[in-house]
């Protein structure tokens, strides 16, 4: 590149270790401000760092000095310095907006002011623990005590449950500067990686963010179970925030979605964030790079802020043991989809970021498959192995066989033992449509945010089961007729063909759910290879029969193949 500016960057971790790794391939140079050995230092060798504190205002300045642009890695700088040396040297995104958002209070108050959704709050400094059970009196319990400032992967946060908590909360964060928010009911956090440009405001996809011990885990992308329509509202709400400050970057938007369905802004940053780690193997463009694009003014195609393939992402913390990390990083060169991140820290600490791996898939489905080994000694090397008497969690199910009536179950078996042969995992229900509509048309409506991808109805005499799901839902349904007392199941069969146009019901033959679970099996397999590669050793397991009994009954004649029959 031609582009010869220089960045300035306050902060060496390993967030600035990742936008180091951007930059170099762009050949941008980075100078980074920290201490001698710093993750980011440890990829840039030139002589334009600089060894010292981020928050030495003589650093500061000689960082300014030598730089174009300088952005943070960390939110929690001193703003004062860098608003000193803003008039020398462009700060993005602007120390106002560093200002406000560091502390987390002020934060709140900017975004309701410009509309943006947040959860409740009430400023609690100076008002001791009298405070805190002020506000239990008003917004009832749980609620979240926080710190307004020098918060971070929960640090500086108490949930407090009850009366009985306050004086706890007090005693544990009671020197600082407090806040408190209602308690937010929600079903799934959220994250939107939000980038602005001199041209506007510009989104990566929505993604689930799974928090243990209030640090994030795990990133889903897409998320799980979540509509599209979900989704895009996320990002119209991040757009909406982000465009609430001045100044250009990457900032990672935090939000819950609450169980009613809307969504509520938790927390930004304004920076990259590791809700956004996924990108560098994801999307065509990482937030690293489309953050140094954007404080540098270079083209950022909208397009490049897509998502390549499903992913998942795994925070690597630390264990129990120093090394636990290179156990971890060690076993994730098994997987060919798994790329891993190591961050240079030293040894492990028992909650540290120490990397992060991410999984990329043709299906989220083949994405956690891929990656659940690694979870799993994640959580061995933290001490969260299974105990003697714990079960492993089951897979989440793709298949949904509903019931009018547990006498459907005997014809439903045959087709259960197929997806059991199958491996492919489903869920059971009995839901009526005449005696319990009401729970019909909620598990309907619901299925598509769950990971059902087919849904199977059983159902005999009027049989308005599959079709009223079908009306209900946009998944695939499947239709079993059942043989009644009456008719033989010809009625049953006949209800679900003649479905209305724009309604189809998928029918099988009547009392045949081995057709049934197969077809579901073909719908799954569509987009999913090690799906179809399992179907296709059954089917040459049927055919590999078929030929033995051909072979049998040469060698046997007719006459002695009949008698084997009827034994």
């Amino acid at each position: 590149m031609a582009d010869k500016r220089k960045v300035g960057l306050l902060g060496g971790g390993q967030l600035g270790r990742m936008l180091i790794e951007a930059a170099n391939r762009l050949n941008i140079q980075v100078n980074v401000l920290d201490v001698e050995g710093a993750p980011a230092k440890q990829v840039s060798s030139h002589d334009g760092h600089i060894a010292g504190s981020f928050k030495d205002a003589a650093a500061v300045k000689r960082l300014a000095q030598a730089s174009d642009v300088v952005t943070v890695e960390i939110e929690h700088v001193d703003t004062h310095m860098l608003e000193n040396v803003s008039g020398e040297v462009t700060v993005e995104p602007s120390w106002r907006t560093l200002r406000i958002i560091k502390d987390k209070f002020a934060q709140k108050q900017h975004l309701k002011s410009h509309g943006v959704a947040v959860a409740e709050s009430v400023d609690l400094e100076g008002k001791g623990m009298e405070g805190l059970k002020e506000v239990g009196t008003e917004f009832g319990y749980p609620y979240m005590l926080k710190s307004k400032t020098e918060a971070y992967d929960g640090r500086g946060n108490f949930v407090v449950r009850s009366a009985g908590q306050v004086e706890a909360a007090y005693k544990a964060l009671g020197d600082r500067p407090l806040y408190a928010e209602r308690w937010a009911d929600f079903r799934m956090e959220l994250a939107v990686m939000v980038v602005k440009t001199k041209d506007g405001v510009l989104t990566f996809p929505t993604v689930e963010t799974v928090h243990e011990d209030s640090i994030c885990k795990l990133t889903y992308a897409p998320p799980r179970h979540v509509k599209k329509e979900t989704a895009k509202r996320a990002q119209e709400l991040a757009r909406k925030a982000i465009g609430a400050f001045e100044g250009k970057g990457v900032f990672g938007v935090e939000m819950f979605l609450l169980k009613d369905g809307s969504l509520l802004v938790n927390e930004i940053a304004p920076r990259p964030h590791n809700s956004g780690h996924y990108t560098i193997e994801a999307c065509p463009i990482s937030q690293y790079e489309a953050h140094l694009r954007a404080i540098l003014d270079l083209p950022l195609p909208e397009a490049g802020l897509r998502l390549r393939e499903p992913a998942i992402m795994l925070n690597i913390l630390g264990g129990n043991t120093p090394d636990s990390h290179i156990k971890v990083a060690n076993k994730a060169l098994e997987f060919p989809n798994a790329s891993t991140h190591l961050y240079g820290k030293g040894e492990a600490r028992p909650g540290r970021k120490m990397g992060h791996i991410t999984v990329t898939a043709p299906t989220l489905a083949a994405a956690e498959k891929e990656i659940q080994p690694l979870i799993d000694l994640v959580d061995d090397m933290k001490g969260k192995a299974l105990g003697p008497n714990e079960a492993p969690r089951k897979e989440d199910p793709l298949v949904a066989v509903i019931m009018g009536s547990d006498s459907d179950l005997p014809v439903l078996r045959p087709g259960l033992e197929i997806l059991e042969k199958l491996r492919i995992p489903f869920t059971v229900r009995i839901t009526s449509a005449h005696r319990t509509p009401d729970w019909l048309r909620e598990f309907s409506k619901s299925a598509e945010e769950t990971t059902i991808k087919v849904i199977i109805g059983a159902a005999g005499g009027a049989a308005h089961l599959p079709g009223m799901c079908a009306s209900w839902t946009t998944l695939p349904v499947i239709g079993v007729p059942v043989k009644a007392t009456h008719l033989d199941g010809v009625d049953s069969l006949y209800s679900m063909t003649q479905m209305p146009r724009g309604e189809p019901v998928a029918t099988v033959g009547i009392n045949n759910s081995t057709n049934a679970a197969l077809l579901a099996v073909r719908i799954l397999g569509a987009a999913d290879e090690d799906v179809r590669e399992r179907l296709a050793e059954w089917m040459k397991g049927n055919e590999r029969e078929v030929l033995r009994k051909d072979r049998q009954l040469l060698e046997d004649g007719y006459a002695v193949y009949l008698k084997g029959m009827e034994k």
